[in-house]
């Protein structure tokens, strides 16, 4: 049962971040692209860590450590282009 939920809420949150991602790099003007990465990769995140809630095993693991791996290389990416732009 609760893996169920937790299952339709990864997906759930899948699409809203979708959603909130296309609507943020559809009205921003300043840095749109990072702004929906950034915001994508939060809400796949989240998802992912309620995958692993729903059926822990190591493939659901390796999904979300690698999910949180590519936000934080991205992250970190966007930082250091934001930081070239200003110089």
């Amino acid at each position: 049962m609760i893996a169920t939920v937790s299952r339709d809420a990864a997906v759930l949150v899948t699409a809203a971040g979708l959603v909130v991602a296309t609507a943020a790099l559809a009205r921003t003007r300043r840095s749109p692209l990072a702004l929906a990465l950034t915001l994508l990769l939060d809400f796949f995140t989240a998802a992912a860590l309620l995958r692993l809630a729903a059926a822990p095993s190591w493939a659901a693991l390796g999904a979300a450590a690698l999910t949180i791996a590519i936000r934080q290389l991205a992250s970190r990416g966007l930082a250091a282009a934001r930081g070239a732009r200003h110089r």
